[in-house]
């Protein structure tokens, strides 16, 4: 009789839509976020925009612009069967690798590096290392989950070269902290996928190693790893009295922004540091110092709490997926937006070095904000089709 019941209940959620079990509190809770970095796109530019005679309105306007086409985007994907992305996982993962190195070949050089497509269109530029964020998740999920369960040091260097080749032309570009976030996608979905901790171990070894090899070959005369403001960067996180003195610049105007806000923040608009554009890119990489300067700790409380109320939803999705595919795709997008946050407002407050990764959903920029509405409608995605069959 019990039996009966039980299956006559999953009979009656199989048949349910899936918008019935999707989690709009997570979609929410994304919107909330992205309306926010809409409001401190204006409150970080509006000053700047104005003094120069433009329309102060430019900047959250185009923000606005994004984070619209990225909820149709979220809805989408979430209506999308995500088992579907299995099929695509390897033209993507093609397609993106020729745009990146069509990139290095065409992409205009902007701020010493190429890193966006122009397009004719309003001026938009398009950058492909966020798209791949997205991209390596499904191809590295779709890899893995045939071997879920038991992975052999054999199967971890053939998953590792699904991430070398986007890596290095992401290398070349340059973009150091795009190859970061690829590394912590990457640990997040082995470790669940049933990685063996001596072969993490070994892994994490041969990369400390790598590090210490940059660094040695830098010191050196001769052909560098890394260029001038990347070691500059680096370096001047771990001495933050580190001269040149431009190294060190952006992380003593933000913090010197961070502690003006106080507990409650000196009011939208009202931020002394941000109306004095002192603090360079203020909108993008360093949005974070405008939120704190202007709503000080409450205010950056909040935005922390919806990211983790955001993790949470996410985890409980990966907990109770249906299948290994599912499960592995809702990991790596929160791994990707943990380790992404962390190093954001870490580098803001000096505990990480400046790498140049945005704030999610709050950062300007069209590719990373539609990219992360992507990464949560898959997720629900996920979540919605926990009783399919």
């Amino acid at each position: 009789m019990i039996g009966r019941l039980l299956n006559r209940t999953q009979t009656r959620r199989e048949l349910r839509s899936p918008a019935w079990f999707a989690d709009y509190t997570l979609a929410l809770a994304a919107v909330a976020i992205a309306c926010l970095g809409i409001a401190m796109n204006y409150a970080s530019t509006w000053r700047s925009l104005s003094f120069e005679g433009g329309d102060p309105w430019t900047v959250a306007r185009r923000q606005a612009i994004f984070v619209g086409i990225g909820i149709v985007v979220m809805v989408a994907a979430a209506a999308v069967d995500y088992r579907a992305l299995r099929f695509y996982a390897t033209p993507a993962y093609l397609a993106i690798l020729v745009a990146l190195g069509a990139l290095l070949r065409w992409g205009p050089e902007i701020r010493n590096a190429r890193s966006w497509f122009e397009l004719p269109v309003f001026g938009f530029q398009v950058q492909p290392s966020e798209f791949a964020k997205l991209i390596v998740i499904v191809s590295l999920a779709a890899f893995v989950a045939s071997h879920e369960g038991y992975l052999r040091f054999d199967t971890l260097f053939n998953a590792g070269l699904l991430l070398v080749v986007p890596m290095g032309l992401i290398y070349l570009q340059p973009d150091l902290g795009t190859m970061l976030v690829f590394v912590a996608i990457a640990m997040g979905m082995l470790l669940v996928a049933g990685a063996q901790l001596r072969h993490i171990v070994v892994i994490s070894l041969a990369g400390v190693l790598a590090l210490v090899l940059v660094f040695s070959i830098d010191a050196l005369q001769g052909p560098r790893l890394l260029n001038e403001t990347q070691r500059n960067r680096l370096t001047a996180f771990l001495d933050q009295d580190f001269e040149p003195l431009e190294a060190s610049y952006n992380l003593r105007q933000s913090q010197i922004a961070i502690g003006a806000g106080g507990i409650w923040g000196q009011g939208w608009k009202q931020g002394t540091q941000t109306n004095l554009s002192l603090v360079p890119e203020q909108h993008n990489d360093f949005i974070f110092t405008a939120l704190g300067e202007e709503f000080g700790l409450v205010g950056g409380s909040l935005l922390l709490a919806l990211y983790a109320y955001m993790s949470v939803r996410i985890w409980q999705i990966a907990r109770v997926a249906s299948d290994p595919f599912g499960r592995l795709l809702v990991v790596g997008v929160l791994s990707m937006l943990l380790f992404q946050v962390f190093q954001n407002i870490g580098m803001t407050i000096g505990i990480m070095p400046i790498t140049g990764i945005p704030l999610p959903l709050m950062s300007h920029g069209g590719s990373g904000t539609i990219t992360a509405f992507a990464a949560v409608g898959i997720v629900i995605s996920v979540g919605s089709r926990r009783y399919a069959l």
